[in-house]
Formats: structure tokens, C-alpha cells, sequence
């Protein structure tokens, strides 16, 4: 994701050196670059406007501080105005009504609202609230049973559609099974089509005046480019929009419409879907994604991935054995790759590290599959082996090779990677961060 947006606002670092003050000309190349990257990646030509005269406006005259080189008083300038675009602080979901908070999901066919509908229950679960989902999608049927089917799968409560019922008697039929059976919060899932139409906007529009929900998201596929753009305006006129939830984020894009949809509706991107997986919404953070735009990474929400993701008991475990230098064993080094899984596998985790780390490891061919596969053999170990690998002799590499249908080579290997890892651990016991990061280079390469 904004991979070439990446490469591209880093090289602006370096075109600029040597200067006391940014000046309109020594920052004209600099801001061209900035302009081709942006068109590149899809943003709306509008927004690149508006874009590139404000960070034009702040950085002109600005003194280049000692410790700063001129490229990067001139990103410092362009970090904040990527945060600017894509809304500026942090949009919160608004529940602060009295229950049931409906929330009306709106977008095309395709976008991502029935599910991305079934993720929102699911963050909302975890944060104690009990949701109801309601489909109003009657034009396909497969959208009510895939709604019932996610409802299943997250714990949410589904509204069961009568044959013949239209969205209005859906709505008011949901809205009093609600208010009998105490919901907190009402997700109600709406059609969508492949195309804008009167149609399709007239029932949306009364829907939303029926309902009159605290909160209007519009769903909208980031991989949709401009395409993206011209589907927000039109919803943004038909309806009071709330909040944009853009889905797709994990995909092979560009990034434009993340850069684009708040500009064009005037609306915060509140949420982002980033895996396939129901835990795969999260909020949207602008000052977080402008730092992964320009290759900072995102490392607080690294950490908020592993906390998430994490067992407290065994994190607390490891890391008294990471205290003490001592007693990490295979089992430990299993869970660490159970942890990876559950963050969204080695793709994700890199994406939200620094460019620089990311970098180190762009010539690996990351593929999740490795996990499953060292899991395998691990799993293929006996308990004793596992807390002594040093008993793993040739005899037993070749059963345990056997049990999980890999060469021996591979079981070499993932032996090689759990004596790294060990080495880490020491390091971390003494301080030794440097070291540690030159010790990852020797493993990141494994993973191919």
C-alpha cells in the first residue's frame, strides 16, 4: 500500500541540501515531485491543488533548523498537511444518543458495506455494546443470508426479513424489536447498485429520513481511484453523510481515495478496513497514516495490533523469560508465530514499519504460508525436544521432517531461525537495541 507514494516523498528528502530557508524556488522541484506522486497515486486533481499551494504557503520562508536538513523541514511541512487532507485529528464514532444508535450504511455494490457491516458489530462487541444487524438489501437475496451468516459469526443479533417486506417496513419492523429486546446499537445494511441511479438515491434518502440515524457511512472501495471520487460527491448530495468507512485498504492500490474522499465530501474517513478477516476494521488515524505515507511506519499500531492480538498471560510469561535471558524454548517461539497470525500475518506487520526496516527486507518474498509451515514442525516435536532443542539430532530431524512432510533442510532452517531469536532475547536482557536490529537482518532473510 502507497508503495510508490513512499519511494517517491522520500526521494523529496534528498533533493533538498544545504539550504538556511526554504525558499519558493529551492522547494519547486521538491514540491513537483510531491505533485507527480500524487497524481500517480491516484488523488483527485482538485485536492493535489489545494494540496501542494498550502504546504506551499507554510514552508516558504520557513528557517531550516540546525538539526534538520532541508528535505526535512519540507516533509515536517507535508506530514501535516497529509494529516490536514485526511481530516486532522482522530473522527470518533458518535453513539450519544439515546439507545438504539442506528448507524445507516450506504455505497455501491461491491464497496464492502455487508461486510464491513459484520466487522463494525464485531469492534462494537468488544467494546460491550449489544448490536443488532438489519439488512435491507432485497434486490439480492444472497446479502440478508450473508448478513445472517456474520451476525453468526461475531456474536451480533440479526433481524430476520419477511418474503414480500419492503426496506421501510424492515425498518420500522427492526426498529421495534430493538427497543423490546434493549439494543445498544442498530447496523442497518443497504443496497447498493453498480451504477448511481435515481432509484437507487430516492429509497436511500427515505430510508435515512426514517431512520434518522446518528450516524450516515459512506462505503467506499479504496481501490476505486478517481472512480472513487465521483461516488462520494454524489452520495455526499443525497445525504447527510457522517463518516466515510474505506474498505480494501490491505489491497494492491494506490492510495488516492484515501487522500481524495475527505476532501471531495468534507467528511472524516472514521474507519478502514485493512484484512479480510472480521477484526479487520480498524479507526482511522490521519496523523498515523501520513507518517506510513511518508515511510515513517506506523509502530503505535503495531503495538496496538499485538496488544489486541495478544494472550496478557503469555506476554507476561515471555517476557520474564526475556528478563532473565533464560527459558526461551520452541513453545515460545510457536506462540510468537500464533502472535504474527492474529496481527495479520508478516505482510502487515512490515507495512506499519518504519521504510527504512521495510526496505531492509523489500528483495524477501514474505509468504504467510511459511507460519503454518514452521508450526507444522514444531507441532511434529515432542515436549521434550521442544523445551531442549539442543536434543534435535540428525535421526530426529529426519522423523520430525517426516511428521510435518518437509525436507530436512526446512527443519535446519527453522532451527537456524530459533537460535537467532534467542540471541535477541539476550540482547533485549542486555540493552543491546543496535545490536538486536543487526541481528533481525539475519532473520527476516529466512522468511522466503
Amino acid at each position: 500500500m502507497f508503495e510508490n507514494l513512499t519511494e517517491r516523498l522520500s526521494g523529496v528528502i534528498k533533493s533538498l541540501r544545504g539550504e538556511a530557508r526554504l525558499t519558493e524556488e529551492n522547494i519547486q522541484s521538491a514540491l513537483r515531485e510531491v505533485r507527480m506522486a500524487l497524481i500517480e497515486a491516484d488523488v483527485a486533481l482538485p485536492a493535489i491543488k489545494d494540496f501542494i499551494e498550502r504546504v506551499k504557503q507554510k514552508a516558504v520562508g520557513q528557517d531550516v533548523l540546525a538539526s534538520l536538513s532541508p528535505g526535512q523541514a519540507l516533509i515536517g511541512v507535508v506530514h501535516q498537511e497529509l494529516v490536514n487532507i485526511m481530516g486532522g485529528d482522530k473522527a470518533e464514532l458518535n453513539l450519544s444518543t439515546s439507545p438504539p444508535a442506528i448507524i445507516l450504511m450506504a455505497g455501491l455494490q461491491g464497496a464492502g458495506k455487508t461486510t464491513s457491516s459484520g466487522k463494525l458489530a464485531k469492534w462494537l462487541i468488544d467494546k460491550k455494546k449489544k448490536v443488532l444487524l438489519v439488512s435491507c438489501d432485497i434486490y439480492r437475496p444472497a446479502a440478508i443470508d450473508q448478513l445472517e451468516l456474520l451476525a453468526k459469526q461475531v456474536g451480533a443479533d440479526f433481524f430476520p426479513v419477511q418474503a414480500g417486506q419492503k426496506p421501510k417496513e424492515i425498518c420500522n419492523a427492526a426498529l421495534d424489536y430493538s427497543r423490546r429486546n434493549h439494543h445498544d446499537v442498530i447496523i442497518v445494511d443497504t443496497a447498493g447498485r453498480l451504477g448511481i441511479d435515481e432509484f437507487m438515491m430516492k429509497e436511500i434518502s427515505e430510508l435515512e429520513a426514517l431512520l434518522k440515524p446518528i450516524e450516515t457511512f459512506f462505503v467506499v472501495d479504496a481501490m476505486q481511484g478517481q472512480d472513487a471520487v465521483n461516488t462520494a460527491k454524489a452520495f455526499a448530495d443525497a445525504l447527510p453523510l457522517t463518516g466515510v468507512i474505506l474498505t480494501k485498504l490491505d489491497g494492491d492500490m494506490r492510495g488516492g481515495a484515501a487522500l481524495s474522499v475527505r476532501h471531495v465530501t468534507g467528511k472524516p474517513i472514521k474507519f478502514v478496513g485493512i484484512a479480510e478477516k472480521l477484526t479487520g476494521l480498524e479507526p482511522f488515524f490521519p496523523d498515523r497514516m501520513a507518517s506510513r505515507i511518508l515511510g515513517m511506519g506506523d509502530v503505535l499500531g503495531l503495538i496496538e495490533d499485538a496488544q489486541r492480538s495478544s494472550d496478557q498471560k503469555e506476554a507476561e510469561k515471555l517476557m520474564k523469560k526475556m528478563k532473565s535471558g533464560k527459558g526461551f524454548d520452541l513453545n515460545d517461539f510457536k506462540m510468537q508465530f500464533q502472535q504474527m497470525k492474529k496481527m495479520g500475518g508478516m505482510s502487515a506487520m512490515l507495512d506499519k514499519l518504519p521504510h527504512q526496516l521495510s526496505q531492509a527486507a523489500q528483495n524477501v518474498k514474505v509468504d504467510d504460508r511459511i507460519i503454518n509451515r514452521n508450526e507444522g514442525i514444531i507441532n511434529s516435536m515432542t515436549q521434550l525436544e521442544r523445551t531442549k532443542p539442543e536434543l534435535i539430532k540428525a535421526s530426529r530431524k529426519r522423523r520430525i521432517a517426516a511428521g510435518a512432510g518437509v525436507s530436512v533442510q526446512e527443519v535446519n532452517r527453522l532451527l537456524a531461525q530459533f537460535e537467532q531469536a534467542q540471541k535477541m532475547m539476550k540482547m533485549v536482557n542486555k540493552g543491546g537495541m543496535a545490536k538486536m536490529m543487526r541481528a533481525m537482518k539475519g532473520i527476516i532473510p529466512q522468511f522466503r
